[in-house]
């Protein structure tokens, strides 16, 4: 037999001359027309889809990671809290540019609308998040999807992906806004110390995840990939940001940088929700796999959250040399370690840290923020999924 590439140009047979249909023959044709149009209602397609081996996906053979189902079937369900938390996402869409800067503007071009510790904090905060977010795009993009099995769960990765693309895109437009220099803004990760020990710390979990020969399938590989989800989840996004967050929030609380402060309302409220789905996953996939939560496991990461906390205690020292804006450094350690032990709380490990309360409780009404809700009269907000579309 002849192989044929696409490189053959080769002219295709000539179909045979039809002779003309007799007065039978037509009769014939109209009536096998008739009958092939009629449904067929005696073929089990199930069986003929076991007998072909193409097999259904049944909720047993769907799992986290490690799983046997086809990833590119959605339904059956057996994630419905990350399909839930996919619909909330696209319901809590927004856009940076519909959110109005010109007070913020007016503000960081007036001399004395802001004191240096003050702008200390906005470029900090920015230089530090600018990255931040483009990392985690990554880890998702090009690590954790491809290792997890559950359509469910891939599907609420995307929409998060698509967040953090929203959340640099809106750090790009503050700095932009503000006239700041927009080198210094996006290479602070390399020439900021604090900012530069936090992504060190991140960057070996995402490569990990990112390398080509890594494949989950054995205990060890198992524990990586899920180590890497708690750092992520528990650490980065649940415990890095919120030194920044309670900073710009707080000038917000004081009628300053209100167009940032509306922005990064935003940004935590989508944050919070990455965070919870992090957790969900990570006790889903702890509760199909026992064997992967050991007490050295479970001692490893306590560690890591530790060493979370230090380094985001060091940010915060870095950021507030002094007390600005009502807070101050030392109020973020107390703040750091109730938030930790929250999140150890949360995987199913002991608190790490004894008598640690919350210093700033207005933070969980900024977490359960609506949408719809305008808190510093910026802009009158009209929201619609979707573009307009007219018909005329």
């Amino acid at each position: 037999m002849q192989t044929l590439s696409f490189d053959d140009d080769i002219p295709a047979p000539m179909p045979p001359m039809a002779e003309p249909p007799s007065a039978a023959t037509g009769r014939s044709a109209r009536a096998d027309d008739r009958m092939s149009r009629e449904p067929v209602h005696d073929l089990d397609v199930d069986k003929q889809a076991m007998e072909d081996n193409l097999r259904r996906v049944r909720l047993e053979d769907k799992r986290v990671i490690n799983g046997s189902a086809d990833v590119n079937q959605l339904v059956p369900f057996k994630y419905k809290w990350a399909w839930d938390k996919y619909l909330a996402g696209c319901s809590n869409h927004w856009m940076p540019q519909e959110i109005n800067m010109q007070r913020d503007i007016e503000l960081w071009k007036n001399p004395a609308g802001l004191t240096d510790d003050e702008r200390l904090i906005v470029k900090r905060n920015l230089g530090f998040f600018v990255t931040a977010d483009s990392l985690a795009a990554n880890n998702i993009v090009l690590g954790t999807y491809r290792h997890i099995t559950a359509p469910e769960c891939r599907q609420y990765l995307l929409r998060q992906a698509f967040e953090e693309a929203i959340h640099t895109h809106a750090y790009q437009y503050i700095t932009e806004s503000l006239g700041l220099n927009e080198a210094e803004i996006f290479n602070a990760y390399h020439e900021i110390q604090s900012i530069k020990d936090k992504d060190d710390f991140l960057i070996p979990f995402i490569n990990v995840l990112t390398d080509p020969m890594f494949k989950t399938g054995t205990p060890e590989t198992d524990q990586q990939l899920l180590k890497s989800l708690i750092v992520f989840s528990c650490i980065m996004e649940g415990l890095f940001f919120y030194v920044g967050f309670t900073q710009i929030l707080s000038m917000g609380r004081q009628n300053k940088m209100t167009g940032a402060s509306e922005q990064y309302q935003y940004i935590l409220r989508d944050e919070s929700m990455h965070c919870s789905f992090g957790i969900d996953l990570v006790n889903t996939i702890k509760l199909e796999n026992p064997h992967l939560w050991t007490n050295e496991f479970k001692a490893e990461i306590a560690e890591l959250m530790k060493k979370g906390v230090e380094l985001e205690y060091r940010y915060a020292e870095d950021t507030m040399p002094r007390g600005v804006l009502g807070l101050n450094a030392p109020m973020f350690k107390e703040y750091l370690r109730f938030i930790a032990n929250r999140r150890c709380q949360q995987i199913g490990l002991d608190p790490l840290f004894e008598k640690a309360d919350n210093p700033f409780p207005w933070m969980a009404e900024m977490i359960d923020l609506k949408k719809e809700k305008n808190f510093f009269e910026t802009r009158v907000i009209e929201y619609q999924t979707g573009g307009a579309l007219s018909w005329d």
